[in-house]
């Protein structure tokens, strides 16, 4: 007999400042990998900004040189899954793949005034029932408003039908297909504030506040099906199935074999990001999280609870690229081993305004309680420990609205291999954190949906049997101890 031959993955990880491409086998072995960053921009305060040209050459060279490592020919790929940065808000003439605006990032607040005249307008709690979500410049209604007003001949071009709107999934696909699909899957659109969380489709009531004719927009698809196939890309023969897209937080709790209610993981990426599986029901919050669509599959849809903060891995680039404190992002925890604890000092890492529960746009970064003892240690060790912080209110919020505790938390993303970090946090929740083997689990977690989609792997139980634990951190901190810690970030947080 025979042997049957290998069955490959192909997964693109499109995250905020880079793209993360793996080839991976049935065993979750990577074959093979590549890394590229990206420029961002910051044209005015506030503002952030990515060149969809730039990104899509991203995924081209990630692909390339993927295939390459591999040594592995493009025709074994059985299917691509594609995981990506969610809010990101794109738009694009429909015949030629023109970009006719650069695209706004999830980061950006240009659309804070806006946001909060719509809330002064009394729109917050009919948006919260229909989407699950608040009305915040995170997400990209008001963003593609933006878009469509500046120039204005943007908006007449969209109601022609001439221009295509769509976060970074639905970019890639258009692309990866030769301009042929102008799609989203379930969990993207749930984050644009214009579909109604219940029925999966977009709300017209919605897209009368907002602004947004409906030929904009794109068709929206389960996480995993096969939506098309390649065409005319460098990297790639024609005909690959295109099986899977799936919001990066979404993927990475798919990733991590959350399957069941309950199941949690947070996301040490460029922000921290929190899930809980929740079922088959979307569950309300009145904690300040956000009530989201986590994945559809076979017909079958599942939904979190999410809280997410705008600031965690970025803090540390911070240090490298705006304070030149550290050479690389990795010599952190070095540098912070050389404090054993931070005394008075706190870092509250809110960059970009504070995200859930608090919603304070504009809320501040703080660094405070330092004196002249203070070193760049203490520093160091105080921006780990406020990504920890953050994560602790997220966790008492979701704790709040899923009624029920939190005693073990899955953990991934680059950040989560920071040890420091890891324990702080297990030390904080009082639960133990478990990180796993394969730390980039968004693109695993697309990789997985599109193994499901092409048949590599017949149900999530099969998944769940090759996910494998790396280490487990369990607390050590004396309750005393943690509520000091927690008096001085909270007091910290309100001065922000």
């Amino acid at each position: 007999m025979r042997n049957m031959p290998e069955k490959y993955i192909l997964s693109i990880d499109q995250g905020t400042t880079g793209t993360h491409v793996a080839l991976i086998d049935t065993q979750l072995k990577v074959r093979g990998s590549a890394y590229q960053e990206f420029p961002q921009h910051f044209p005015k305060p506030g503002w952030v900004e990515h060149d969809l040209d730039e990104i899509w050459s991203s995924v081209e060279v990630c692909l390339a040189r993927t295939l390459k490592l591999a040594g592995v020919s493009g025709k074994a790929i059985t299917g691509i899954g594609i995981t990506n940065q969610r809010e990101t808000t794109c738009l694009w003439e429909r015949d030629t793949g023109r970009p006719v605006a650069p695209a706004i990032v999830w980061q950006d607040r240009r659309t804070a005034a806006r946001c909060a005249q719509l809330k002064a307008q009394g729109n917050q709690e009919e948006v919260r029932k229909r989407t699950g979500l608040v009305i915040d410049p995170y997400f990209s209604a008001t963003k593609l408003n933006w878009l469509l007003d500046h120039p204005t001949s943007n908006r007449r071009r969209a109601v022609g039908g001439e221009l295509c709107f769509g976060t970074i999934d639905t970019w890639l696909i258009y692309k990866l297909s030769g301009h042929a699909l102008h799609l989203t899957d379930v969990s993207n659109a749930s984050r644009t504030l214009l579909m109604d969380l219940k029925s999966l489709s977009w709300d017209d009531a919605l897209l009368k506040l907002f602004k947004v004719p409906r030929t904009v927009l794109p068709e929206i698809r389960a996480s995993a099906e096969i939506y098309g196939h390649t065409l005319g890309v460098r990297a790639l023969p024609d005909g690959i199935p295109i099986a899977s897209a799936i919001g990066d937080q979404q993927a990475a709790l798919f990733g991590q074999a959350c399957f069941s209610t309950g199941d949690a993981k947070c996301t040490y990426g460029t922000g921290a990001f929190l899930l809980m599986n929740t079922g088959p029901q979307p569950m309300p919050s009145t904690a300040g999280l956000l009530s989201t669509v986590a994945w559809k599959l076979e017909g079958h849809t599942t939904y979190a609870l999410e809280g997410s903060t705008f600031i965690a891995g970025a803090a540390v680039q911070w240090l490298r690229d705006g304070l030149h404190l550290i050479d690389k992002a990795s010599d952190i925890e070095k540098l912070a081993l050389q404090a054993p604890e931070t005394g008075e000092v706190v870092f509250v890492p809110a960059l970009s305004g504070l995200g859930a529960p608090h919603w304070r746009p504009e809320a501040r970064g703080l660094l405070a309680g330092f004196d002249r003892s203070t070193t760049l240690a203490h520093i160091a060790r105080a921006v780990l420990e406020g990504v920890a912080f953050q994560i602790y209110d997220l966790v008492q919020a979701m704790q709040i609205d899923a009624r029920t505790a939190i005693t073990s938390l899955k953990v991934d993303g680059g950040a989560a291999a920071n040890n420091i970090l890891m324990q702080f946090q297990a030390d904080l929740l009082n639960a133990t954190v478990v990180r796993p083997e394969n730390l980039q689990t968004t693109g695993l977690g697309a990789a997985f949906l599109a193994g499901l989609a092409t048949e590599v792997w017949r149900s999530p139980d099969e998944i769940r049997k090759v996910w494998k634990v790396d280490q487990k951190f369990r607390p050590r901190l004396t309750a005393a101890a943690r509520k000091k810690h927690l008096v001085k970030w909270n007091g910290a947080v309100s001065r922000a």
